[in-house]
Protein backbone atom coordinates (compact mmCIF):
# COMPACT_ATOMS: atom_id res chain seq x y z
CA UNK A 1 0.00 0.00 0.00
CA UNK A 2 3.29 2.76 0.61
CA UNK A 3 4.10 1.88 -2.51
CA UNK A 4 1.02 3.01 -4.59
CA UNK A 5 0.76 6.11 -2.51
CA UNK A 6 4.49 6.76 -4.00
CA UNK A 7 3.20 5.76 -7.41
CA UNK A 8 0.52 8.60 -6.37
CA UNK A 9 1.74 11.06 -9.48
CA UNK A 10 2.16 8.95 -11.80
CA UNK A 11 -1.48 6.74 -11.32
CA UNK A 12 -3.24 10.27 -11.75
CA UNK A 13 -1.09 11.03 -14.77
CA UNK A 14 -2.37 7.44 -15.85
CA UNK A 15 -5.95 8.78 -15.25
CA UNK A 16 -5.85 12.56 -16.91
CA UNK A 17 -3.95 10.56 -20.05
CA UNK A 18 -7.28 7.89 -20.40
CA UNK A 19 -9.66 11.06 -19.69
CA UNK A 20 -7.79 12.63 -22.94
CA UNK A 21 -7.53 9.41 -24.82
CA UNK A 22 -11.25 9.00 -24.36
CA UNK A 23 -12.34 12.10 -24.84
CA UNK A 24 -10.79 13.06 -28.36
CA UNK A 25 -11.18 9.10 -29.56
CA UNK A 26 -15.81 10.02 -29.01
CA UNK A 27 -14.84 13.58 -30.29
CA UNK A 28 -13.00 12.35 -33.58
CA UNK A 29 -15.19 8.56 -34.15
CA UNK A 30 -18.08 10.15 -32.93
CA UNK A 31 -17.79 12.32 -35.68
CA UNK A 32 -17.16 10.55 -38.10
CA UNK A 33 -19.27 7.30 -37.37
CA UNK A 34 -22.53 9.54 -37.26
CA UNK A 35 -21.58 10.97 -40.91
CA UNK A 36 -21.32 7.05 -41.85
CA UNK A 37 -24.00 6.17 -40.01
CA UNK A 38 -26.39 8.42 -41.51
CA UNK A 39 -24.93 8.36 -45.01
CA UNK A 40 -25.84 4.29 -44.62
CA UNK A 41 -29.02 5.07 -43.21
CA UNK A 42 -29.78 7.86 -46.33
CA UNK A 43 -28.21 5.54 -49.20
CA UNK A 44 -30.41 2.11 -48.30
CA UNK A 45 -32.84 1.15 -50.34
CA UNK A 46 -35.73 3.49 -50.48
CA UNK A 47 -33.66 5.90 -48.40
CA UNK A 48 -34.04 9.68 -48.86
CA UNK A 49 -30.86 9.48 -50.71
CA UNK A 50 -31.23 5.85 -52.04
CA UNK A 51 -27.78 4.66 -54.25
CA UNK A 52 -27.01 1.23 -53.92
CA UNK A 53 -23.52 1.72 -55.44
CA UNK A 54 -22.81 4.12 -52.57
CA UNK A 55 -24.87 1.94 -49.78
CA UNK A 56 -23.17 -1.15 -50.97
CA UNK A 57 -19.39 0.52 -50.85
CA UNK A 58 -20.01 2.12 -47.23
CA UNK A 59 -21.48 -1.93 -46.24
CA UNK A 60 -18.30 -3.98 -47.15
CA UNK A 61 -15.70 -1.03 -46.18
CA UNK A 62 -17.53 -0.73 -42.81
CA UNK A 63 -18.08 -4.84 -42.44
CA UNK A 64 -14.31 -5.64 -44.07
CA UNK A 65 -13.04 -3.35 -40.74
CA UNK A 66 -15.23 -3.75 -38.18
CA UNK A 67 -14.91 -7.97 -36.76
CA UNK A 68 -10.79 -7.43 -36.82
CA UNK A 69 -9.64 -7.47 -33.01
CA UNK A 70 -8.46 -3.92 -31.93
CA UNK A 71 -5.26 -5.06 -30.95
CA UNK A 72 -4.44 -6.65 -34.06
CA UNK A 73 -5.93 -3.01 -36.05
CA UNK A 74 -3.74 -1.00 -33.64
CA UNK A 75 -0.65 -3.27 -35.97
CA UNK A 76 -2.20 -3.12 -39.04
CA UNK A 77 -3.20 0.61 -38.80
CA UNK A 78 0.24 1.60 -36.97
CA UNK A 79 2.13 2.53 -40.82
CA UNK A 80 -0.93 4.39 -42.14
CA UNK A 81 -0.92 6.55 -38.41
CA UNK A 82 2.83 7.42 -38.83
CA UNK A 83 2.04 8.51 -42.28
CA UNK A 84 -0.74 10.96 -41.06
CA UNK A 85 -0.04 12.24 -37.53
CA UNK A 86 3.80 11.81 -37.71
CA UNK A 87 4.14 8.86 -35.20
CA UNK A 88 3.42 4.95 -35.42
CA UNK A 89 3.40 4.73 -31.18
CA UNK A 90 2.19 6.93 -28.33
CA UNK A 91 -0.94 8.60 -26.98
CA UNK A 92 -1.92 10.29 -30.04
CA UNK A 93 -1.49 7.60 -32.25
CA UNK A 94 -3.79 5.15 -30.32
CA UNK A 95 -6.42 8.04 -30.46
CA UNK A 96 -6.17 7.93 -34.28
CA UNK A 97 -6.36 4.31 -34.49
CA UNK A 98 -9.24 4.49 -32.00
CA UNK A 99 -11.00 7.10 -33.83
CA UNK A 100 -10.79 4.78 -37.23
CA UNK A 101 -12.24 1.83 -35.51
CA UNK A 102 -14.61 3.16 -33.35
CA UNK A 103 -16.20 5.19 -36.33
CA UNK A 104 -17.29 1.98 -37.92
CA UNK A 105 -18.97 0.62 -34.76
CA UNK A 106 -20.51 4.26 -34.51
CA UNK A 107 -21.51 4.10 -38.16
CA UNK A 108 -24.14 0.83 -37.15
CA UNK A 109 -25.18 1.91 -34.03
CA UNK A 110 -26.51 5.11 -35.86
CA UNK A 111 -27.66 3.67 -38.90
CA UNK A 112 -29.80 0.87 -36.31
CA UNK A 113 -30.90 3.68 -34.11
CA UNK A 114 -32.29 5.94 -37.21
CA UNK A 115 -33.96 2.88 -38.74
CA UNK A 116 -36.27 2.08 -36.30
CA UNK A 117 -37.68 6.05 -37.03
CA UNK A 118 -41.44 5.25 -38.42
CA UNK A 119 -42.05 5.73 -41.95
CA UNK A 120 -45.29 7.44 -41.11
CA UNK A 121 -43.01 10.08 -39.12
CA UNK A 122 -41.32 10.91 -42.48
CA UNK A 123 -43.60 10.39 -45.10
CA UNK A 124 -45.46 13.25 -43.18
CA UNK A 125 -42.83 15.29 -44.02
CA UNK A 126 -42.23 14.70 -47.20
CA UNK A 127 -45.65 15.71 -47.63
CA UNK A 128 -45.03 18.82 -45.80
CA UNK A 129 -42.40 19.72 -48.52
CA UNK A 130 -39.81 19.18 -46.54
CA UNK A 131 -36.41 17.88 -48.10
CA UNK A 132 -34.33 14.98 -47.51
CA UNK A 133 -31.22 17.02 -45.41
CA UNK A 134 -34.37 18.60 -43.62
CA UNK A 135 -36.04 15.47 -42.94
CA UNK A 136 -32.41 13.86 -41.78
CA UNK A 137 -32.06 17.25 -39.37
CA UNK A 138 -35.24 17.66 -38.00
CA UNK A 139 -37.30 14.71 -37.99
CA UNK A 140 -35.02 11.61 -38.01
CA UNK A 141 -31.89 12.75 -36.38
CA UNK A 142 -34.44 14.03 -33.42
CA UNK A 143 -36.54 10.99 -33.37
CA UNK A 144 -33.78 8.40 -32.99
CA UNK A 145 -31.78 10.93 -30.25
CA UNK A 146 -32.75 9.18 -27.17
CA UNK A 147 -31.27 6.03 -28.30
CA UNK A 148 -28.53 7.40 -30.40
CA UNK A 149 -26.82 8.80 -26.91
CA UNK A 150 -27.64 5.00 -25.58
CA UNK A 151 -25.43 3.90 -28.34
CA UNK A 152 -22.90 6.51 -27.83
CA UNK A 153 -22.69 5.54 -24.19
CA UNK A 154 -22.11 2.00 -24.88
CA UNK A 155 -19.44 2.81 -27.22
CA UNK A 156 -17.93 5.62 -24.88
CA UNK A 157 -17.43 2.46 -22.28
CA UNK A 158 -16.13 0.16 -25.01
CA UNK A 159 -13.47 2.54 -25.71
CA UNK A 160 -12.33 3.04 -21.95
CA UNK A 161 -11.96 -0.25 -22.10
CA UNK A 162 -9.63 -0.44 -25.96
CA UNK A 163 -7.43 2.60 -23.84
CA UNK A 164 -6.19 -0.63 -22.04
CA UNK A 165 -3.86 -1.79 -24.52
CA UNK A 166 -2.13 1.84 -25.28
CA UNK A 167 0.64 0.34 -23.28
CA UNK A 168 1.23 -1.87 -26.21
CA UNK A 169 2.24 0.77 -28.45
CA UNK A 170 4.03 3.18 -26.21
CA UNK A 171 0.81 5.18 -24.90
CA UNK A 172 -0.07 5.55 -21.16
CA UNK A 173 -3.70 5.21 -19.57
CA UNK A 174 -4.92 3.22 -16.64
CA UNK A 175 -4.04 0.08 -18.62
CA UNK A 176 -0.43 1.06 -19.20
CA UNK A 177 0.02 2.02 -15.34
CA UNK A 178 -1.95 -1.44 -13.85
CA UNK A 179 0.51 -3.24 -16.43
CA UNK A 180 3.61 -1.71 -15.71
CA UNK A 181 3.52 -0.88 -11.70
CA UNK A 182 0.83 -3.84 -11.13
CA UNK A 183 1.37 -6.99 -13.01
CA UNK A 184 5.41 -6.23 -13.69
CA UNK A 185 6.46 -4.98 -10.93
CA UNK A 186 3.68 -7.75 -8.64
CA UNK A 187 2.18 -4.71 -6.84
CA UNK A 188 -1.22 -5.74 -6.41
CA UNK A 189 -2.94 -3.01 -5.37
CA UNK A 190 -1.29 -0.93 -8.28
CA UNK A 191 -3.48 -2.89 -10.49
CA UNK A 192 -6.65 -2.95 -8.30
CA UNK A 193 -6.45 1.09 -8.39
CA UNK A 194 -6.15 1.57 -11.56
CA UNK A 195 -9.31 -1.42 -12.17
CA UNK A 196 -11.25 0.26 -9.25
CA UNK A 197 -11.31 4.12 -11.15
CA UNK A 198 -11.81 2.52 -14.44
CA UNK A 199 -14.82 0.53 -12.83
CA UNK A 200 -15.73 4.11 -11.33
CA UNK A 201 -15.26 5.83 -14.74
CA UNK A 202 -17.62 3.23 -16.50
CA UNK A 203 -20.22 3.82 -13.80
CA UNK A 204 -20.34 7.49 -13.85
CA UNK A 205 -20.32 7.14 -17.54
CA UNK A 206 -23.43 4.91 -18.03
CA UNK A 207 -25.19 6.61 -15.38
CA UNK A 208 -24.87 10.21 -16.95
CA UNK A 209 -26.11 8.43 -20.56
CA UNK A 210 -28.70 6.52 -19.32
CA UNK A 211 -29.91 9.66 -17.15
CA UNK A 212 -29.99 12.03 -20.49
CA UNK A 213 -31.60 9.50 -22.73
CA UNK A 214 -34.26 9.22 -20.35
CA UNK A 215 -34.88 13.16 -20.57
CA UNK A 216 -34.95 13.03 -24.05
CA UNK A 217 -36.83 10.54 -24.36
CA UNK A 218 -39.53 12.14 -21.94
CA UNK A 219 -40.05 15.06 -24.34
Amino acid sequence: MDRLFELGPEFWTAAGETLYMVAFTLLIGGAMGLVLGIVLYATRAGGLLASRVVFTVLNVVINFFRPIPFIIFIAVAQPFARLVIGTGIGNDALIFTLSIASSFAIARIVEQNLVTVSPGVVEAAKAMGAGPFRILRTVVIPEALGPLILGYTFVLVAIVDMTAVAGYIGGGGLGNFALVYGYRQFEPAATWAAVLLIILLVQVVQFLGNWLARKVMRR
